[in-house]
């Protein structure tokens, strides 16, 4: 058994068993929580809860205006980097196909040239969030091993991505196998760190909505 064959083979099924079950498990444990009722009458007029909590999803998609110059870098980028992987994953040819395999479904993709510069662009952007991390006192005094590691984890994937489709370095079978390595690594790695806020983001903010206005908050 080769690299490629390893990584082809053993490291993304453990990847992707550890990926299943680990967010099973997460998501399992968060929702299942015992929880008291809460017994006093809702503020009137306050909306119903779905209502609330897509109202409060959306609201955060976006900071408040007393907040938006100090986080306008954080803000953007954020949405940069979140949409470039979304296009890389989802909009690949190779991915798709990757997926249609474990879903069978698949769906147009884009053209190649296309996701090749959406990927330098995600990768640019990723830099560019690590460095202003370590630039900004109050973000370096915060982070933890865990922001680094989610960064590193996530850069990876790209980064060898576009080592294999240039073709750069060692031979393509190889390099390809590297990018398969780092993709295993990435499932591994997420249900254990913050990256599981893709699973989270939009509970915890719907929850929190569908909260403050039972009690009457103005948001």
């Amino acid at each position: 058994m080769d690299l490629l064959d390893f990584a082809r083979g053993p490291a993304l099924q453990i990847g992707l068993y550890v990926f299943a079950f680990g967010v099973a498990f997460r998501l399992a444990s968060l929702l299942l929580l015992p929880r008291l009722k809460d017994l006093s009458a809702a503020r009137k007029g306050a909306p119903g809860a779905v209502v609330a909590s897509g109202r409060e999803i959306i609201r955060r998609m976006w900071p408040q205006s007393v907040y938006a110059e100090a986080t306008r870098f954080t803000t953007i980028n954020g949405y940069i980097f979140h949409l470039g992987l979304a296009i890389i994953v989802f909009l690949g040819t190779p991915h798709i196909l990757f997926l249609k395999g474990l879903i069978g479904v698949s769906w147009p993709g884009l053209p190649t040239n296309i996701i090749n510069g959406v990927a330098v662009i995600t990768f640019l952007s990723l830099i560019a969030a690590l460095v202003h991390r370590l630039q900004s006192p109050v973000l370096k005094a915060i982070s933890t091993a865990n922001d680094y590691i989610t960064w590193l984890v996530t850069m990876l994937p790209v980064a060898t991505g576009l080592l294999a489709i240039s073709h750069l370095g060692w031979r393509y079978e190889t390099l390809l196998a590297v990018h398969i390595l780092s993709i295993a690594v990435f499932l591994i790695w997420f249900p254990f760190g913050k990256l599981m806020h893709a699973f989270l983001i939009f509970l915890s903010r719907g929850t929190t909505g569908a909260h403050l206005a039972h009690r009457g908050a103005q948001l």
